[in-house]
């Protein structure tokens, strides 16, 4: 009778038999989502007219460029994204820790985190985001000089970050479950518990998610402003979302501690047979979302009180929703990719990275035109998608960033 595997053993089978393609291509998807979040912005029905550059709210940072000519759907797509897809990102980076501390130990997991996350980190605030936020110097009517605009720049109260706040983020989250690990090494094997079974009953571990996500979300929703990001220099998060998002973390290292492949992420258990199933789950909770919001915003809104709690339960309920469905949706239908899924799973991260830069400027480009919100909305996304699709072809041939990318 033959020994069972190890969990490191079974992520190694996993992945040799292609069962964590899904995976690789939920991550590629949930990246395409991100830069068509940023594309359309410049559209957003509700996006804030251009002010004078560095001007508060911070809110400006959320919108390099804005152009008059918007689309109504757009604020729909960002709304729903708005709701799920960070937190899946969280979730997807989580499922490799367990795996990742086992193999290299803690100092080697960490050195490895501090490469791949802390360097794109520098050269993301210190390189990509200037250049992606010089259009909106250019907008707010700033004159076409670098000096003056470096100027601007290091005047601001902090150093906007763009997409890079993710990454210090997802460092500090590994540094502080490598610190648990280092301390306690039986940790990552305590979190599987949580989510033993889960490839024969995911409700179980759905509502699991939910109420932790509920129970970190609402205290620091409550108690801070809405929309509030903490910032320190270039370190920026969103306040009220720190809690949910480390939870959605140790999620994923709860499921990926039993092998990518397996348990929740079994593409032959319950959760990938019962796709259709997890495709209705987000409606109520998106309708309870988008009714919050209006809510919020409307000329008589309710108590504070309500809000936060009706808003603050349908988010959390939105989000593990949506993750599922997405989660399920690809464990059901990918089994393997061919070249260009490959290719584009393979420049995923470098595409996260730099598309920034792409849907700034592309915007920018395109406000003298007159082709309407909608189509430019999906020509700034197509275009962004091939520029940092082929930067980062070429970044990766690169030594150093080929390691990292």
């Amino acid at each position: 009778m033959h020994a069972p595997l190890s969990a490191t053993e079974r992520s190694t089978v996993a992945r040799i038999g292609g069962r964590n393609a899904p995976i690789g291509a939920l991550r590629a998807f949930v990246t395409l989502l991100v830069i068509a979040h940023h594309a359309v912005l410049t559209y957003h029905p509700y996006a804030p007219p251009p002010k004078a550059f560095g001007a508060p709210p911070i809110l400006w940072t959320a919108f390099p460029v804005v152009d008059p000519q918007r689309f109504g759907g757009f604020g729909i797509l960002t709304l729903v994204n708005d709701m799920f897809f960070m937190s899946l990102m969280f979730f997807i980076s989580g499922l490799f820790v367990a795996d990742g501390l086992r193999t290299r130990g803690a100092g080697g997991f960490l050195k490895t985190r501090a490469l791949r996350l802390g360097i794109p980190f520098v050269l993301g605030v210190g390189l990509l985001a200037p250049l992606a936020y010089f259009p909106a110097w250019l907008q707010s009517g700033g004159a076409p000089s670098f000096a003056a605009f470096a100027n601007a720049w290091t005047h601001l109260p902090f150093w906007p970050s763009g997409p890079a706040w993710f990454l210090w983020v997802l460092l500090a989250f590994g540094a502080i479950v490598t610190a648990a690990y280092a301390l306690f090494p039986g940790v990552t094997d305590e979190l599987g518990r949580l989510a033993q079974g889960a490839d024969r009953k995911p409700a179980r571990f759905f509502w699991g998610l939910v109420i932790a996500s509920v129970l970190a979300y609402l205290p620091l929703s409550m108690t801070t402003p809405f929309g509030h990001w903490t910032t320190v220099g270039p370190f920026v998060v969103q306040t009220a979302r720190v809690g949910h998002y480390f939870v959605y973390f140790l999620a994923g290292i709860a499921v990926g501690a039993a092998g990518v492949g397996q348990g929740l992420t079994d593409p032959e258990g319950k959760l990938a047979k019962r796709w259709w199933l997890w495709q209705l789950a987000p409606v109520l909770p998106i309708v309870g979302g988008v009714a919050a919001m209006i809510m919020a915003f409307s000329p008589n809104p309710p108590p504070r009180m309500f809000l936060d709690l009706f808003g603050g339960v349908s988010f959390a309920l939105a989000c593990a929703t949506l993750s599922f469905a997405a989660l399920a949706t690809f464990l059901r239908f990918v089994r393997e990719t061919g070249p260009v899924g490959k290719s584009l799973q393979a420049n995923a991260y470098g595409m996260y990275l730099t598309h920034y830069v792409f849907t700034a400027w592309l915007g920018w480009m395109l406000l003298p035109q007159s082709w309407g919100g909608l189509a430019k909305g999906c020509a700034v996304f197509g275009g962004a998608v091939a520029l940092s699709w082929l930067t980062t072809m070429v970044l990766r041939r690169m030594p150093l960033l080929g390691r990292i990318l």
